[in-house]
């Protein structure tokens, strides 16, 4: 990234447009470039939470970029915004996007090049078209994936609570701006501003927006794959210069690991960065990152010094780690768990056996009154990194732990644990956490999360049942020891179980049950599966 001030700061300009679609929807756009010169590529951002705002949150002002020599063009996509008509989720997006596309390119102050940026909502929009329109030249989609169940709003079985309300009190709420319903709009941030959103934000979005995203996916079942959409990307697109960011703690982690094994399979050669940070806090040099990218496919800039690669933040020791496999990697020995009916009572009694075998019954009781809560990660309230030695400490949480180890460990994957498991009651969550203790430390540093949600009578059956959790990059240390956390409970990231699937659940009620959970640990297993083998649902490893 420049630091030359002088040479990079010029006058900008700016101004709004409209697109009149072919059914009479404007859609407007704003607009910055340089003042001078011209024309430019453009970077495209289609966005529903206002043009003016343009993702500020995790983006440099469209100002910076047009000092650097680009047409910046922030749409409000449709029903939102200044945006004309009804707002329908991503289902619009398609159409609307290559529309966009063929009029961006046919601005005046555009050169006839493309490139498309944006995170989240945005990230998604840059990615949908119909079938056979003309792709963008490059695209740097962030923290998005394809999946409306897996990517956006549900993981083992069990609705993100938190995550998925919050977004969809917020979707509501700009709708309820856009046609002008004041008193909607003051009722939907108050919940929010109270946190009543975690108890009553199904109730406000049936109230507020019956029709709307979150509402289907609140309703839908999260283990029934044919009430989901995965929204399709023509392979031509993943086969253009692509720029995937993700967060270790971003929940859409596994959406940009999906977009970058389909990019791969159908002979693309997308760049992949997943750095330190959560859906909302980037780490400082992912601006000059796309400034680069955009710069080199945009405006033919010479990058001598750069070859395209896939990489990760390593957690343990701040520093990026290739993820391309080397024929000298090793994969690390499968854990087994061994403990007896104390191990929710005293931490030394758990055992976390590397290459060892699976011994002992636990058990687990989940009182719904006082849910264990599920802190940092990438579906907390306050995402990222925590220390999780006083939630460990409870009695409803088992853990199991390594001895010291006595050689350092690479470890990049994704966890997957396999054990039995069956209740007292037709329903109950197995939520675990992957935890590194450093040597001669007391902190228990969290490194990954990850939840199972068991509906119905098999719940009362003994079988065997996959977790799995959030990719990790770390390294273990002599003397560091690994921990395995496991709880009936990850409030609010996710619902509270109800203990029935007849009793919704969520916020605690007076209907929800105690569960008492048998873990048998014969046969279990933590295994770390490679980031290029596929994707891990609900005890399928599916391939892109």
């Amino acid at each position: 990234m420049s630091t030359d001030f002088e040479s990079a700061e010029q006058p900008i300009e700016t101004r709004d447009a409209v697109l009149q679609l072919d059914d009479g929807t404007a859609l407007v756009s704003r607009l910055w470039h340089p003042q001078k010169g011209g024309p430019w590529p453009a970077l495209l951002m289609r966005q529903p939470y206002g043009r003016a705002i343009a993702s500020t949150v995790t983006y440099a002002h469209p100002s910076w970029w047009a000092e650097h020599g680009f047409l910046v063009v922030v749409q409000d996509v449709r029903g939102m915004g200044a945006s004309s008509g009804e707002f329908q989720g991503f289902h619009q997006e398609a159409a609307d996007g290559t529309t966009t596309h063929r009029w961006v390119r046919s601005l005046p102050e555009c050169n006839g090049k493309l490139g498309c940026y944006g995170f989240s909502y945005q990230g998604l929009t840059q990615l949908l078209a119909t079938e056979g329109a003309t792709p963008p030249d490059c695209l740097a989609p962030a923290m998005a994936g394809l999946d409306e169940c897996g990517h956006w709003s549900c993981e083992g079985g069990a609705h993100w609570w938190h995550l998925g309300l919050g977004w969809g009190v917020q979707l509501a709420a700009l709708e309820a701006q856009h046609r002008h319903d004041h008193q909607a709009w003051l009722d939907l941030r108050a919940c929010l501003e109270d946190n009543s959103y975690l108890r009553r934000g199904p109730e406000l979005l049936r109230r507020h927006a019956p029709n709307g995203m979150a509402m289907r996916w609140l309703e839908a079942n999260p283990d029934h794959v044919e009430e989901w959409t995965v929204h399709p990307v023509n392979d031509d697109w993943l086969r253009q210069p692509m720029l995937l960011l993700g967060g270790c703690w971003d929940p859409h982690l596994n959406g940009i690991l999906d977009l970058w094994r389909r990019a791969r399979a159908v002979g693309g050669h997308p760049e992949l960065h997943v750095g330190p940070a959560t859906h909302l806090q980037w780490w400082p040099e992912a601006q000059g990152l796309m400034l680069r990218f955009f710069q080199q496919h945009l405006q033919g800039a010479s990058t001598p010094n750069h070859r395209v690669q896939s990489l990760m933040w390593n957690l343990t020791e701040a520093a990026w780690q290739t993820l391309e496999p080397t024929p000298a990697a090793v994969q690390p020995k499968p854990w087994a768990l061994q403990g007896n009916r104390l191990a929710n009572m005293d931490d030394r009694i758990g055992r976390l056996e590397q290459g060892g075998t699976g011994l002992g019954t636990v058990t687990l009781v989940h009182d719904p009154w006082r849910p264990v809560p599920g802190l940092g990660g990438h579906l907390g309230v306050q995402p990222g990194p925590i220390d999780r030695q006083h939630i460990d400490a409870r009695t409803d949480v088992l853990t199991f732990t390594s001895a010291p180890l006595t050689a350092k460990q690479h470890l990049t994957g994704q966890p997957r644990l396999t054990l039995e498991a069956y209740a007292d009651q037709p329903g109950f969550d197995l939520c675990v956490a992957l935890s590194r203790l450093p040597s001669e430390a007391t902190t228990a540093e969290q490194l990954s999360t990850g939840i199972r949600r068991v509906l119905g009578e098999e719940s009362l059956q003994k079988s065997q049942r996959t977790v799995a959790l959030q990719m990790v990059c770390v390294t273990l240390n002599p003397g560091d020891r690994l921990r395995l956390s496991i709880a009936a409970a990850a409030w609010p990231a996710i619902g509270v179980n109800s203990g029935s699937p007849s009793i919704p659940s969520g916020a605690p009620t007076p209907d929800h049950r105690v569960v008492t959970m048998t873990l048998e640990l014969g046969d279990s297993e933590l295994t770390l599966i490679p980031v290029s083998s596929g994707r891990l649902d609900n005890d399928t490893i599916r391939l892109p």
